[in-house]
């Protein structure tokens, strides 16, 4: 089945679908640095067959990507075309459509079968409705939707996949986001299905809580979101085995890994035997960040207890708002089934993830982000560490991607 991926990010929906054997004919996004991942990713796909050698070569820096892509051009040049580098909107909407289109007539495709993707989520989040009527009306982020109906309506697919934050449903500026969208849908022959669905419940070991919005051609079919896979495990079976680090320690660079393979690693793909640690770099915290961090992991270890930033110590606060915002320091609670939402709000600061270990007293790296998001440790994420953040933080948990891509395939 051949899908097109709009507004991509690094991957993490498009990584669901590639494992079940949809073929993603064209990925359009506007970061530089997620495209960089993509592109490494899509590698690994086709590599992974009869050449995984080569892929495992440059993840422990045997080769670097060029090398890669120079040994295997014959088969890597199409997937790295695939990839769409520009900003969706209304100047670049008809170049993109006719880009996809020669990717289409490339591969001899005769019909489009499904669109995935969601667009920035920033402008529909609890943040974004903070700012002021007259901005939110501004942004063009609250009308890239209009933009995902235009490819609907130019290749016609039999369904889409549409991914977004809950607050889409209740949005609105000039008009009513969501009702609009779906009025629009069904003009173009669509039934939807949609709900809002926690990550957990696809044995992802993270509480994330995402609009899915499921668009069909068949009047009579509908789509089922009963999902629930049993999970028995805790957060810390996705952080054990991975390096200490102090702050300011560790890199993008292959180390090895510390403890044995988790049953949670293992039942999940997330660790193979082949796999080494990348992406596993702590930012640096200075001493005053470092003492709030203990005490933070302390409360919880002893006593399950959320310290509030008011409730610190005087000479700890530095910030003179003592009134909004008080769980700004949080730790990844080791001993929960799962963790908080991982956000993009990462690549600014960590206070809001704190690894639980009182030892290190540093927030999580790139990599111990990526497993709470369900991503196996050979997915490399490129360019600077803020940008992997980011990339992380606006994805789509694999497990989850793939466990609808698997009812697609099977039911739509």
């Amino acid at each position: 089945m051949n899908v097109i991926d709009l507004f991509s990010g690094g991957g993490g929906l498009t990584e669901g679908f590639l494992r079940q054997g949809f073929n993603t004919v064209a990925h359009v996004e506007m970061d530089t640095h997620a495209c960089s991942t993509l592109r490494t990713r899509l590698f690994y796909h086709i590599l992974k067959e009869n050449k995984i050698d080569d892929y495992y070569a440059y993840l422990n820096e045997e080769i670097t990507l060029g090398q890669l892509f120079e040994d295997n051009c014959e088969i890597l040049n199409l997937p790295a075309s695939s990839i769409i580098n520009q900003e969706i909107d209304s100047d670049s909407e008809k170049n993109i459509i006719k880009q996809i289109k020669e990717l289409i007539a490339i591969q001899d495709i005769s019909h489009i079968d499904g669109i995935i993707g969601g667009p920035p989520c920033q402008a529909y989040s609890c943040a974004g409705r903070g700012r002021a009527y007259e901005n939110m009306k501004k942004d063009p982020r609250n009308y890239l939707y209009k933009h995902y109906l235009s490819f609907l309506k130019e290749f016609n697919p039999d369904f889409f996949v549409f991914e977004n934050v809950p607050g889409m449903l209740s949005a609105k500026t000039d008009i009513e986001i969501f009702p609009d969208f779906e009025r629009n849908v069904k003009k173009l022959g669509y039934n939807i299905d949609y709900e809002l669905l926690y990550a957990n419940k696809f044995k992802v070991l993270q509480k994330r809580k995402r609009l899915i919005i499921i668009g069909h051609k068949d009047s009579k079919n509908y789509f089922d979101f009963s999902f629930d896979k049993k999970n028995n495990f805790e957060v810390w079976d996705v952080l054990n085995d991975l390096p200490k680090l102090n702050p300011g320690e560790g890199n993008d660079s292959p180390v090895a890994y510390t403890n044995k393979i988790s049953r949670y690693l293992k039942e999940t793909n997330i660790r193979t035997k082949r796999d080494i640690v990348i992406n596993h770099a702590a930012r640096n915290h200075n001493a005053n960040d470092r003492e709030i961090y203990r005490l933070v992991i302390k409360a919880w270890n002893n006593n399950h207890q959320r310290i509030k930033y008011d409730e610190l110590p005087k000479e700890l606060t530095t910030h003179k708002n003592k009134k909004s915002f008080l769980d700004r320091f949080k730790i990844v609670a080791g001993d929960l089934p799962y963790s908080h939402t991982i956000m993009a709000h990462l690549s600014k600061d960590g206070h809001y993830f704190i690894h639980p270990d009182i030892g290190q007293a540093r927030s999580i790296t790139v990599r111990e982000a990526a497993r709470l998001q369900s991503f196996p440790d050979n997915y490399k994420f490129e360019g600077p560490r803020t940008s992997q953040f980011k990339q992380v933080g606006n994805a789509v948990p694999p497990l989850m991607a793939e466990s609808i891509a698997e009812k697609i395939k099977n039911n739509v």
